[in-house]
């Protein structure tokens, strides 16, 4: 019984996943407009000028609960790889600035300020500064309650938070010595866009370092992890959070997103230099890095 399942073909899986899909479609996709260019939205297809209000509709519906559902969805192992996320990043002791985007709720940015006032009291630092920046203010408004009753010495680090489209910042060229993004990439249009920004604001020297969904390397429990995915996740959703469709949403486009070495690619494409990555639980996610060197 077991190897019967085991054996339905990949196309009749992904046919089955494409048409739970069809419910969440908006009318206008069917619209032909010659002159406008068309992009991904999970298995869908949309319009470029509609699917940022799309991805911004999914992070509104779910700001609230948002760390109740990565809690759930990943059994805790999210808070695990974002620890590893930070300690790779290693910032020095002192003159750090790093801007977070998509890091509204504040879990790279509360991890920085951890990682700072753990170094060793003796090591004279310097003033630090983050930046924390999202293009959906519900979920800056989480993360800014979440500060607000956070017990960390903030002595010697600021901490703000601006409202921004991660490709079109409003920062400075040369501004940063960091820029961190984790679990927010996938979600913009222009991926090539953020990248060049995140180059631009970055110093020579400064370092881009990206947390992603990616794709497994074993096939099996690839397999086990699409049923994971598809079939519980959605409906855990529903239960936890009262939505389904931005959980649906979220397993389709981990799916479309570039695997590990197309990523680098891109990330070389955008000028960065000394690009590697580290795959984290068997590629679920993965560790992006690339250094500004001009």
């Amino acid at each position: 019984m077991i190897k019967s399942v085991i054996k339905i073909s990949k196309r009749n899986l992904v046919r089955s996943f494409q048409s739970k899909t069809v419910t969440y479609r908006y009318a206008s996709q069917n619209i032909k407009n010659e002159g406008e260019a068309e992009t991904h939205f999970g298995f869908g297809t949309v319009k470029e000028a509609e699917k940022w209000r799309k991805v911004h509709k999914v992070f509104e519906d779910v700001a609230s609960s948002y760390d109740l559902m990565n809690d759930a969805m990943s059994l805790g192992i999210h808070r695990f790889w974002k620890d590893v996320f930070v300690e790779r990043l290693a910032p020095i002791a002192g003159g750090n600035k790093l801007l977070d985007m998509a890091g509204g709720t504040g879990d790279i940015a509360f991890r920085f300020l951890k990682y700072l006032n753990n170094m060793p009291k003796d090591v004279e630092q310097e003033s630090n500064h983050v930046t924390v920046s999202d293009i959906n203010q519900n979920m800056l408004d989480v993360g800014i309650q979440r500060f607000s009753k956070l017990n960390c010495d903030q002595s010697n680090c600021t901490i703000n938070w601006v409202r921004a489209d991660a490709e079109n910042l409003p920062f400075d060229d040369n501004s940063y010595t960091a820029y961190t993004i984790a679990f927010g990439i996938r979600n913009v249009t222009h991926i090539d866009k953020v990248l060049s920004e995140a180059y631009r604001v970055l110093q020579p020297g400064g370092r881009f370092h990206c947390l992603e969904f990616s794709h497994m390397t074993n096939g099996y429990l690839k397999w086990m992890y699409d049923q994971y995915s598809f079939q519980v996740i959605p409906p855990m959703g529903q239960i936890l959070a009262g939505q389904w469709q931005p959980y649906q949403y979220l397993v389709e486009s981990i799916r479309r997103f570039p695997d590990q070495q197309h990523f680098a690619r891109l990330i070389e494409d955008a000028g960065f230099e000394c690009v590697e990555y580290e795959n984290l639980t068997g590629g679920i996610c993965a560790i992006h890095s690339g250094f500004k060197l001009k």
